[in-house]
């Protein structure tokens, strides 16, 4: 029986597949054969970004550069804090 190494991609990408069909009104299927990019991937990072854009922090890595940034200073806090409670 053979493993499927699950596929990792940027930001940067899945930002663009979000312009796609967000912006130029690709579908998601074209965009998603296009792309060789399976459609419930691309139906997640469109559900993430729309998260992201109301605020929230969404499921899974952040998309937009400003939910990368809480999400680093949220992990500083909890660091400081850790570091806190050590003394």
């Amino acid at each position: 029986m053979t493993t499927r190494k699950r596929r990792a991609f940027e930001p940067n990408l899945k930002l663009e597949v979000v312009r796609l069909i967000n912006e130029q009104g690709q579908s998601v299927q074209n965009v998603s054969e296009s792309m060789g990019i399976v459609q419930t991937a691309n139906r997640r990072w469109l559900q993430q970004y729309s998260t992201e854009r109301n605020g929230q922090p969404g499921i899974g890595k952040p998309l937009t550069a400003e939910q990368q940034r809480i999400r680093q200073m949220e992990l500083e806090n909890q660091q400081l804090r850790q570091d806190v409670t050590i003394f």
